[in-house]
């Protein structure tokens, strides 16, 4: 029922197209954030919420704030192409002054802002400068938009004094659309075929309101405390489920036998004689404890989890040798293709300098049919003892001889129902997960709670500490020209913007204009490439790639970097908006530069100033330790943080936070072990809904980001 009125009683797995206003064409933009029905739409939560704040006049413009600001339009726009980038610049202003506005990639406005004309101009407010040098503009007084949303005086009006949420976009698909299409949902939603699948008692007990007022509230909330109740309920539900799915691992795990037990072998010790370092005392400890878990008729589960640059690949290496060395095969399995690659070129260094009894072969998506066949044909034969790949080590068609060890790199990235699959390709196989993710122990112990964990808490000696600074976006032609100075010392650079796109949300970064204002600031013999989460894997694993071969000077890229590449001749992170992300998140970012001998440096730029903002931030420059900054990270952020830090990465959960929800996270462990072992065998029927609920559930983990 394309673009017709709302269909009465609208269920869960209700089209989109039966919501007003939406037709085909706009539920394919929709489906580019996969979203296809009414469920996974009121699932799409907002990123954030704003306060739209009575408008001010240009004299109360304030550097560093959103503003929303009422003034007329002072002569024609004047754009201008800068390589491949349209800039429109215009001038704006009121009886107390004027500012400057700045638009990119919108050669359409001179047909909206005409000479003369009335609009609201909403964004942040920076000081105007004057070409790359960076110093001000003539007159003190002028201040700059870039990008604002632009309303109408009266369309402002209705907006003014509410909170309005925002959403993560696509190009074509604007926030207004959005919110029209989720309120049209909520709308029809029939309550009665809604069931509650948590039992009243528990909501009472645990203070949580019904998930119906929950999703009604976190999309259209009157106040903050609307939004607190909404967070926290669906916050803990998906806590619930991802706990009852490790409870399922856990009971499992306590029957998993090894009937062949592996032995200790004399190959890894005479590959520790070689190594050109001492492994640190974590790390023995670490290989001790992998080594006797090997050693049992019971299958291992453990966890590494180490600091970027703690150790933690090598105690793979030599966990994969004991296993080959038995005459068993292993696998490890990386996040993205780039680092599988990496993971297996140093593998197979290894191997051709120390004459090491590995045979490994590579195994990812990209790798032609014809090929893939061949390696599966290897694979089932032992041909090869050592596979490394990404996910396509799961699919189907893989076929192991012997798999006794599975090793998985960064493994929240693949969840509870993917670590799984591939233990099940195995005879009850050893199952070692490798993280960088610095989680404090307390929440450590939960989150992994079916695992044994073995912690690096020592780095390597030799390594260069990571300079750092914290600055306001008055900084930023600085941070150009060091940007420069390094490229031309031979040098690679990260940027990281928050936002994919232009639009996704105003105020904040994104890399497809960002990319196009570096062509603007930096030589032209700089060599600038884009990445972001929504590119197809192909083209991701080109451009990661190419920087990893340096035929890319600077990689403007949105998180997803975070895993999945490393490249010693990057020296520099800048990361814009960095108040928009959580401190073990700005960590982990950070610790993609310093991998080689020269001395690296991050830059964390922050559009907001205040003092609470920029002493979260400073805690970088004190530290480099992720576990230190984590437990930082855990005591400033409280329950009223709840939209203002975007988190990724850590367990990425739709709208949970494990530092924020901290609380959240060890009750509903605790309720998940009460379910489970009061009623082992799933037949308490109030119980029924909820089950159903996380079997559909279980694996909150976003993949769609790697």
């Amino acid at each position: 029922m394309p673009d017709g009125g709302n269909r009465k009683g609208m269920k869960i797995q209700t089209g989109l197209t039966s919501i007003k206003g939406v037709g085909e064409k706009t539920a394919e933009l929709f489906a580019r954030l996969h979203i296809t029905n009414v469920g996974e739409l009121l699932e799409h939560y907002p990123r954030d919420y704003e306060k739209m704040d009575a408008p001010v006049t240009v004299s109360a413009l304030t550097p560093g704030r959103v503003c929303a600001v009422r003034a007329a339009v002072i002569g024609m726009p004047q754009v201008k192409r800068v390589r491949s980038l349209v800039i429109a610049t215009v001038q704006a202003g009121d009886a107390t002054g004027f500012f400057r506005l700045t638009f990119f990639g919108m050669p359409y406005l001179r047909s909206i802002l005409k000479p003369g004309s009335v609009h609201i101009f909403r964004g942040l407010c920076q000081p105007g400068y004057a070409g790359k040098a960076g110093r001000p503009a003539a007159g003190s007084a002028l201040m700059q938009m870039e990008q604002p949303a632009i309303f109408s005086p009266e369309e402002y009006a209705g907006l003014q004094d509410t909170l309005q949420p925002r959403y993560a976009l696509t190009k074509g698909l604007t926030n207004r659309m959005m919110i029209r299409t989720v309120r049209g949902a909520l709308e029809g939603l029939d309550g009665g075929l809604l069931a509650e699948f948590l039992p009243e008692e528990l909501r009472k007990e645990y203070d949580l309101i019904p998930w119906l007022e929950a999703v009604r509230k976190i999309h259209r909330p009157a106040d903050r405390e609307d939004i607190a109740a909404a967070v926290r309920r669906l916050s803990f539900q998906e806590f619930l489920a991802f706990f009852l799915g490790i409870s399922r691992l856990k009971g499992e795990n306590r029957r998993r036998s090894f009937p062949d037990p592996l032995h200790s072998v004399p190959d890894t010790e005479r590959l520790l004689e070689k190594l050109p370092y001492r492994l640190t005392g974590a790390q023995l400890r670490a290989w001790e404890q992998i080594r006797s878990d090997m050693e049992k008729d019971t299958a291992m589960n453990r966890l590494v989890q180490g600091d970027v640059g703690s150790g933690k690949t090598i105690l793979a290496f030599l966990a994969l040798l004991m296993c080959a060395a038995n005459g068993r095969q292993g696998c490890l399995m990386a996040p993205t293709e780039v680092l599988a690659a990496q993971h297996f070129e140093a593998l197979s260094g290894l191997c051709a300098e120390h004459g090491l009894c590995i045979r490994p072969v590579l195994l990812t998506g990209s790798i032609p049919a014809r090929e893939k066949k061949r390696i599966y044909a290897g694979i089932a034969r032992g041909e090869y003892n050592v596979i490394i790949g990404t996910h396509a080590l799961i699919q189907e068609k893989v076929e192991y001889r012997d798999l006794a060890l599975v090793v998985t790199d960064e493994q929240h990235r693949f969840g509870v129902r993917q670590r799984e699959s591939l233990a099940e390709k195995g005879r009850e196989p050893h199952v070692l997960v490798m993280s960088a993710t610095p989680i404090p122990r307390t929440l450590a112990i939960v989150l992994y709670g079916d695992l044994d964990v073995s912690i690096l808490d020592e780095m390597p000696v030799g390594r260069l500490p990571i300079k750092n600074c914290v600055v306001g976006t008055a900084w930023r032609p600085k941070a150009y020209a060091f940007l420069a100075d390094q490229v031309k010392a031979g040098h690679q650079a990260y940027v990281i913007c928050p936002m994919v796109e232009e639009g996704e949300m105003d105020g904040l970064e994104n890399v497809t204009d960002y990319a196009g204002k570096l062509e603007a600031a930096l030589p032209k013999e700089i060599r600038i490439g884009v990445l972001h989460g929504r590119m197809k894997s192909a083209r991701k694993n080109e451009i990661m790639e190419a920087f990893a071969a340096g035929e890319t000077d600077v990689l403007v890229s949105t998180t997803v970097i975070e895993v999945g590449i490393n490249v010693p001749n990057a020296t520099v992170m800048m990361v814009e908006n960095a108040e928009r992300f959580g401190l073990a998140q700005l960590h982990q970012l950070r610790g993609r530069v310093g991998r080689g001998s020269a001395q690296s440096y991050c830059m964390f730029i922050s559009s907001n100033e205040s003092d609470e903002v920029m002493k979260r931030l400073k805690i970088l420059n004190t530290s480099n330790d992720g576990f230190f900054i984590a437990n930082e990270d855990l005591k400033l952020r409280g329950p009223g943080d709840l939209f203002g830090v975007r988190q990724s990465g850590q367990l990425d959960f739709k709208i949970g936070d494990i530092y924020r929800d901290s609380d959240l996270v060890l009750k509903a462990s605790e309720l998940a072990g009460r379910i489970v072992s009061g009623d082992p065998e799933r037949e308490d029927p109030k119980l029924a809904p909820l089950y159903r609920w996380e079997e559909q559930h279980g694996n909150p983990v976003d993949f769609r980001s790697i």
